[in-house]
């Protein structure tokens, strides 16, 4: 059975590592749905290195926008990883600054990952638990993410929070150590 995995926790906290770990497990055909955007040099060195760092065993797909419909069009692949999330929400948002069509993508991502033919991986960062953002676009983005992490937890099979370098498995109960810290 296909499983829907959402890994989500703080920025360099471990999580895409452990999203490419757990896409090795599940099949040798993986691709990597890359959500970023190389709009400056140092953009386009971290994008670099993050494909280094997968190596040759992914293969990638770049899309800002279009999330549900590459997953859609994904032929001969074990497992999709698509880091990450809250880049999608924010590219987005950039277009278009009103909640409403947004959620309305992340429930086309929700309706594509209902019927999926491989794994889907999903990372995404956990941006409700700091302060509240100074600005209207601050508080719509993080908004727009707790509603999309709740609609796509609901429907996960697995969900792991990274933090403080450990993984842990939130879903399905009970709580667990998912990754031994190093």
């Amino acid at each position: 059975m296909n499983r829907v995995i959402v890994i989500g926790g703080g920025v360099r906290s471990g999580k895409s590592a452990f999203a490419l770990e757990r896409a090795r497990e599940l099949g040798p055909r993986r691709a990597f749905l890359a959500t970023a955007q190389a709009f400056d040099d140092e953009m386009r060195d971290r994008i670099a290195q993050h494909r280094r760092e997968r190596g040759p065993d992914f293969a990638t797909i770049e899309e800002p926008l279009a999330v549900p419909e590459a997953i859609a069009a994904l032929r001969d692949v074990d497992v999709v990883v698509v880091d990450c999330l809250t880049l999608w929400l924010s590219n987005l948002l950039l277009i278009d600054a009103a909640p409403a069509p947004i959620l309305r993508r992340v429930d086309d991502l929700v309706a594509v990952l209902a019927r999926r033919a491989c794994h889907a991986i999903l990372v995404t960062n956990e941006v409700g638990m700091g302060v509240v953002p100074p600005s209207p676009l601050g508080r719509a983005f993080r908004d727009v993410c707790g509603i999309a992490h709740q609609r796509l937890a609901a429907i996960a099979d697995e969900v792991d929070i990274a933090m403080l370098g450990a993984i842990l498995r939130i879903h399905p109960a009970p709580v667990a150590l998912a990754r031994p810290l190093r």
